[in-house]
């Protein structure tokens, strides 16, 4: 492949400043180049202040990258919004430093996490909650067993059925029927919706959560081979037992309860809420499009996002169906969810955009050595390109989008994706003074990569890391 020149991305401050200077006394432009100079690894930071821990999520970035910006060029009172909101950092810092903070996304398991943790709600009110819902669900799991197997059989259309039967043992699914039919009742909106996210929350995990799946932070969960149930008894894979496997201990899941998963999520969260100081902006989170957003223009103060990875590398439907499903929503609807995601692969009836000079390049070199794969990689550079040109119509002059991405390797080629996102945001009207570098913690992220780096890998070096681009409209 030949090597693209992209080092006119990378501005010199025109004056030294230090640490103490603010984006009034230097050119807004320079500005951006000091903060994206900085240290923006955060690895001696943690994340799980506030309700930022409230639920798993794959790739998302440490809160203090967004409040170094929202701070550094922001007041309160200004406009922050992240497009592509994901679990809603951006969001929730916005809220929590007196910013008028705006969410986006078509994940309906982000919208529903950004809302409940920027949403202050009574903590003993909620625990009043959560020990009738207990209490209820742990009564008909004992006396009402065959009603709960009359409504799992009647509840789902038959793909959904399959996918809970294959991925959730019986009484797995009894205990969560149990749980979520008490949810269910609650008319509040914003309780019924907190106890949702606590019940996803204990499905979704790392380790795959009360699933029997392993790996729902990789793009595909492998399911246990050996399972063990809460009291003990092999429920699956007896033969595997017998064998005794050398790999058996990677193999095996030992179940837990729901019911019991669910109290020490709830407590977890109810403990971790937020309470909404007075003159606070309550944040505006929606179901929605980063490419057609609902928005005047020149709106907006800031921007702070991360956008998906392409060609799906980090496939978030794959672990959010998990909980979803049990929410209504069927595996063939999620399927269609699936194909609409910045990054798809699906390109039948995608709307490729001109692209500029050395991003076609990239493209062009993928799809002669992979004509599908250079289809895939052309729809996700349009994509962005239509999600950059919302963002500069949205911003107002003289600010900035900071944007958080990660690169892809596709059949061996570099994408060279912070490259092109910048080359495209020039060409759409943007500056783009600088692309600042951070190092991924491998320890607090979850990500579909080992947890240590062969230095000699361009691939593990390149997953192992990421960009933060400024894009300035003047």
């Amino acid at each position: 492949m030949s090597k693209l020149d992209f080092s006119h991305y990378s501005r010199q401050l025109s004056l030294d400043y230090d640490d103490d200077t603010t984006v009034e006394d230097a050119t807004y432009p320079d500005f951006l180049v000091k903060l994206l100079t900085d240290d923006l690894d955060f690895h001696n930071h943690t994340g799980n202040y506030a309700t930022h821990n409230f639920h798993s999520f794959q790739a998302k970035f440490p809160p203090q990258l967004p409040s170094k910006f929202i701070l550094s060029l922001t007041q309160e009172g200004d406009v922050v919004l992240d497009p592509m909101m994901g679990s809603g950092t951006t969001v929730l810092e916005a809220f929590l430093t007196g910013r008028r903070a705006l969410g986006f996304d078509i994940d309906p398991l982000a919208v529903k996490i950004a809302k409940v943790k920027t949403t202050s709600t009574k903590p003993n009110e909620l625990m009043q909650y959560c020990k009738l819902i207990l209490k209820k669900a742990r009564n008909q799991v004992e006396n009402e067993k065959n009603f709960l197997e009359k409504e799992l059989s009647r509840r789902w259309e038959s793909k959904s059925k399959e996918f809970i039967d294959y991925w959730f043992a019986i009484p797995t699914q009894l205990e969560l029927l149990a749980l979520l039919l008490q949810i269910e009742e609650i008319r509040d909106e914003r309780i019924r919706t907190f106890f949702e996210l606590a019940f996803s929350a204990i499905i979704i995990t790392k380790s795959g959560g009360v699933s029997l799946a392993f790996d729902l932070a990789h793009t595909r969960p492998h399911k246990a081979k050996l399972v063990i149930d809460k009291h003990g008894m092999v429920i699956l894979g007896e033969e595997l037992q017998r064998n005794n496997s050398p790999r058996l201990n990677f193999l095996t899941k030992k179940l837990r309860s729901p019911i019991d998963e669910f109290e020490k999520r709830c407590i977890q969260n109810i403990n971790g809420l937020i309470r909404s100081p007075s003159g606070k902006f309550d944040p505006e989170i929606k179901f929605g499009d980063a490419q057609n957003l609902p928005l005047e223009n020149a709106s907006v103060d800031l921007i702070v996002t991360s956008p998906p990875y392409a060609s799906n590398a980090i496939d978030y439907m794959r672990a959010h169906k998990f909980s979803l499903i049990w929410f209504g929503y069927s595996i063939e609807d999620l399927g269609f969810r699936r194909k609409e995601y910045i990054g798809g692969e699906d390109t039948t009836s995608t709307e490729f955009e001109e692209l500029p000079g050395a991003t076609s390049t990239v493209v062009s070199e993928l799809s002669d050595l992979d004509e599908k794969r250079g289809k895939v990689l052309c729809r996700y550079y349009s994509e962005m390109k239509r999600t950059l040109e919302e963002m500069h119509r949205v911003l107002r002059p003289n600010k900035a989008a900071i944007v958080v991405v990660g690169n892809s390797i596709m059949r061996g080629i570099d994408t060279q994706t912070q490259n092109c996102l910048a080359e495209i945001g020039q060409a759409i009207g943007f500056e783009v003074p600088k692309i600042g570098i951070r190092r991924l913690d491998r320890n607090k992220r979850m990500l579909p990569a080992g947890s240590t780096v062969n230095t000699s890998s361009q691939i593990q070096q390149r997953r192992h890391g990421e960009y933060v681009i400024a894009f300035y409209k003047a």
